[in-house]
């Protein structure tokens, strides 16, 4: 516990929570980020840091470690103190500012700006037979690199987004990928299905997953069911699922902060129903809400220009632009 008092503490190191900490230099706070993962990056680094980007202004694709890399070298900028591997637990709210414990320490700041995305996440599990015991091995929930499925046969579980982004992504080092979605109609970008169609990659669709066949070792089959009740063996050397995540905002619910469904209500300010509490990225819903990274770019200014004003009311909330304030820096 250092005992030091912060401008602002983030709560969340993914990428709004890390371009808000630049931002914060930008408005001259003094800037702390707390995450209860190991790295810096969230969602973009656990669970799909190969993953190509492609609706951030100005990057026609990045990869998405490439831009927790860009937003890392940003955020520096601020000189921010980082917590990792913390979770949020209880936040006091005191006359001049709030005590937040974590499992760890108590912070102290000012102000606390939610960029915590959906929260703690879970993936959602493939419930058959024979799963659970190659999880681990080659039945996998997320992808830490490419080369792992060099030259093998992979079959992908799942219709949105992720899935048919992977099973693109894949089909450039794989042997044969080959995706399985239960229902006739992929849920994923309009533009991604046109791709998967244009591609090489199998498609199977509607049919379901009956059974994982394996020695013990790998799976080496999946047994999959049409909707004839027409079962089918696809021999495999990986299983990749991508049946999305079961999240969970946990303690942040008993902060007595408006809720809607499991995202915190903000205002045009991004501010919470607690004074002196913002929120911006997925974590926050306002009417006409859109969860893209692009969005959560574009509420941190805002966020954190109402801080600054928050803390400072003689501050303009209209900050300079960034040109004008890096000129005078040099």
């Amino acid at each position: 516990m250092d005992g030091e008092l912060y401008d602002v503490t983030i709560i969340g190191g993914g990428p709004t929570g890390l371009f808000a900490s630049f931002y914060g230099g930008l408005r001259d706070l003094k800037v702390k980020i707390i995450d209860s993962l190991p790295q810096l990056g969230g969602q973009l680094m656990e669970l799909y840091p190969d993953k190509y980007i492609y609706d951030i202004g100005g990057l026609p694709k990045i990869l998405a470690k490439d831009l927790v890399a860009n937003l890392e070298e940003q955020a520096a900028y601020s000189n921010p103190t980082i917590c990792l591997e913390e979770t949020a637990i209880a936040l006091e709210k005191l006359p001049d500012y709030f005590a937040l414990t974590t499992d760890k320490n108590v912070h102290y700041s000012k102000t606390i700006l939610l960029t915590s995305g959906i929260g703690s996440f879970q993936p959602r599990k493939l419930n058959v037979p024979g799963a659970a015991d190659y999880e681990g091995k080659n039945l996998h929930y997320k992808v830490r690199s490419l080369e792992e499925f060099r030259d093998s046969d992979v079959l992908v579980l799942g219709g949105g987004d992720s899935a048919l982004d992977w099973s693109l992504m894949l089909e450039e080092v794989a042997s044969s990928v080959t995706i399985c979605h239960r229902k006739e109609q992929f849920t994923a970008h309009e533009m991604t299905i046109q791709q998967l169609q244009n591609s090489t990659v199998k498609i199977k669709t509607p049919y379901g997953i009956k059974e994982v066949i394996g020695d013990g070792e790998k799976a080496n089959e999946v047994v999959i069911v049409g909707k004839d009740k027409i079962e089918e063996t696809i021999s495999v050397d990986h299983v990749l699922v991508n049946y999305g995540n079961v999240a969970s905002l946990g303690p942040l619910k008993e902060w007595g902060l408006e809720m809607e469904k499991n995202s915190v209500v903000v205002n045009g300010k991004m501010e919470t129903s607690v004074e002196g509490i913002y929120a911006a990225g997925d974590v926050s819903t306002h009417d006409g809400k859109v969860k893209l990274i692009a969005v959560g770019f574009g509420e941190v200014p805002i966020a954190i220009s109402h801080i600054k004003a928050f803390i400072d009311p003689k501050a303009r909330v209209q900050p300079k632009h960034s040109t004008s304030i890096f000129e005078e820096v040099k």
